[in-house]
């Protein structure tokens, strides 16, 4: 593990040091950072987005989690919890508002459907009118043999808790 920048270090957090930056092989939206895992089909994308209606933030981020499950085409999606968690650094970083969850989704016109775990963390920056969001996507069972077995994937959720705890917002200037 160690500290990955983001946005050209406007953000920090800690993760996988092996971990594939997705725009060295493809093309990814300037307000998006795509990471991809070697070994997995699991992946994490930290998004910057405008701040959506709901004011209540647990309502917030499962809007969130149902745009991602309507984007995805998921079959089938469910919240799993919803948690906050104060950020205690004094260093003006939103409280993480934290959810798991779990999609169904047909890829690459197959007919096989994929279960995968979805971890979101929401992070308000009211001031600027964004909500940042990171999500970890973890295929939990695939036709293609990329998902994680149970040990895997609970790697992964403690990566998603070491990622989101530790990020950090070094330049709020990102979200001018």
């Amino acid at each position: 593990m160690s500290i990955h920048e983001l946005f050209g270090g406007a953000i920090t957090a800690i993760a996988p040091v092996n971990l594939i930056d997705a725009s060295e092989i493809r093309q990814v939206p300037d307000t998006q950072e795509v990471l991809l895992y070697p070994d997995s089909d699991a992946s994490i994308i930290v998004e910057v987005l405008e701040r959506v209606q709901p004011s209540d933030y647990r309502e917030a981020v499962k809007f969130h989690f149902d745009s991602l499950a309507h984007d995805n085409s998921a079959t089938d999606s469910s919240v799993v919890s919803v948690d906050i968690v104060l950020n205690d650094r004094g260093d003006g970083t939103p409280a993480i508002i934290s959810l798991s969850g779990t999609q169904k989704i047909q890829k690459f016109n197959r007919e096989a459907v994929d279960d995968v775990q979805i971890l979101m963390a929401l992070y308000r920056v009211e001031q600027k009118n964004v909500d940042l969001v990171v999500t970890f996507n973890v295929p939990t069972q695939t036709e293609t043999g990329g998902g994680l077995d149970e040990h895997g994937a609970q790697l992964v959720r403690s990566q998603f808790e070491q990622f989101t705890r530790s990020l950090k917002i070094v330049d709020f200037g990102l979200f001018a």
